[in-house]
């Protein structure tokens, strides 16, 4: 028998050889752009971790640079020796340094804010910005996510409602800081635990027997409520819309089959819809929020702090809640306004180097770990819901 055609062989391939050109040309096109994005990413992780391993990791036991994750920011001191040589010292150390050699001789010194230490402060304030933001945004978005799925009615109400939401996630960061800054930060609605309340700023107070305390009705100032408040906010979008493609992915039967056993509308909701759809809620979750953590614009407006001496627990007053209210109504430190600061509020310098490339680092770190709990979390509750 006669070998197959190309044509027989696949009767829908174009007999063409115009067609098949540029079938070929297309294809080829799509794969440059496609290749051309890995590059870059490629490139752009890479430059990150070929510059921040060396300050992270020593070649040396214990091999990792803990005093970069231990020690808090501080001044960076850069200055030359009476033989020539060149010194860099975090300023405990110079200060220490210059106690014990009252004598010695100190050329061209140079004092470089923020770039000296470690990132202690940064990293603890960003862990409480998102804690904050996850309490709230999680909640909030998952209840509302079910209820517009759920509970609410089909209309044009419900359409302008999406509609408000999916352009919500549109907006700049920064309108989200001003609106952060204006509601959560200036705003004196929202009420506070404390000892010395604010008379000035203070609505009204109400004392709290049998302590001495009052709740006071003062704001909350730029604090960690107010930027942790302000990135739910921003999160808020993408959480809901992608737990409504969640919950829209559960199938009606299940819904139907718990109806007819008897089952009320929650009980329905809550066994046999929820537990199917968490896998896509807390990849859209933890995703979400990841990227809202690394955003400077709100933080800056609502909570961040370019130095502090102390962490927020150290510097909290009282015990108890009103210990617990005055932590989280301070402003902290935060990782993605730590690195904006050292990078571009700085001048540019040798010295400044190793601050900014272990904070970027760090950050990616961050990042990347965040997207790793997301990849588990799916693959578990997979790997334990059969359809």
């Amino acid at each position: 028998m006669p070998p197959e055609s190309a044509s027989s062989a696949n009767p829908f391939r174009s007999l063409s050889r115009r067609r098949q050109i540029r079938d070929g040309a297309t294809t080829g096109l799509f794969a440059t752009f496609t290749y051309i994005v890995l590059a870059c990413a490629v490139v752009i992780i890479g430059k990150i971790c070929f510059d921040g391993l060396p300050v992270l990791f020593k070649a040396e036991a214990p091999f990792v640079n803990t005093e970069f994750f231990t020690k808090k920011t501080m001044t960076l001191n850069q200055f030359y020796t009476a033989e020539g040589e060149m010194v860099r010292m975090d300023n405990d150390d110079y200060l220490a340094f210059k106690e014990s050699n009252p004598d010695a001789v100190i050329k061209d010194h140079k004092a470089f804010s923020y770039a000296g230490g470690g990132i202690v402060g940064p990293l603890v304030g960003t862990m409480m910005l998102v804690i904050v933001c996850m309490s709230a945004a999680l909640f909030i978005g998952i209840s509302a996510a079910v209820y517009l799925n759920e509970y609410a009615k089909k209309g044009r109400a419900l359409n302008a409602i999406r509609l408000s939401i999916m352009n919500l996630a549109g907006v700049p960061s920064i309108v989200y800081g001003l609106f952060g800054a204006a509601f959560f930060v200036h705003s004196p609605f929202f009420p506070v635990f404390t000892h010395t309340p604010d008379l000035e700023k203070a609505l009204f107070t109400i004392p709290l027997w049998p302590t001495d305390g009052y709740l006071s009705f003062q704001g909350w100032g730029s604090s960690v409520l107010a930027g942790g408040l302000t990135l739910a906010v921003m999160a808020l979008p993408v959480i809901i819309a992608a737990c409504e493609e969640s919950l829209k992915a559960v199938p009606k039967g299940f819904r139907e089959a718990s109806l007819a056993l008897g089952a009320t509308k929650w009980q329905m909701i809550r066994t046999a819809v929820l537990p199917y759809a968490t896998p896509g809620i807390l990849t859209a979750s933890v995703l979400g929020i990841t990227r809202v953590a690394g955003e400077t614009a709100p933080i800056m407006f609502t909570a961040a702090v370019a130095g502090k001496d102390k962490l927020p627990w150290e510097d909290a007053k009282g015990s108890g809640l009103y210990w617990l209210s005055d932590m989280m109504t301070q402003s902290v430190q935060a990782l993605p306004y730590h690195i904006y600061v050292v990078t571009g509020k700085l001048p540019d310098d040798p010295a400044l180097k190793d601050m900014q490339y272990g904070s970027v680092f760090v950050f990616l770190l961050l990042v990347i770990g965040f997207a790793m709990i997301s990849v588990y979390l799916r693959a578990r509750f997979r790997n334990k819901l059969k359809w």
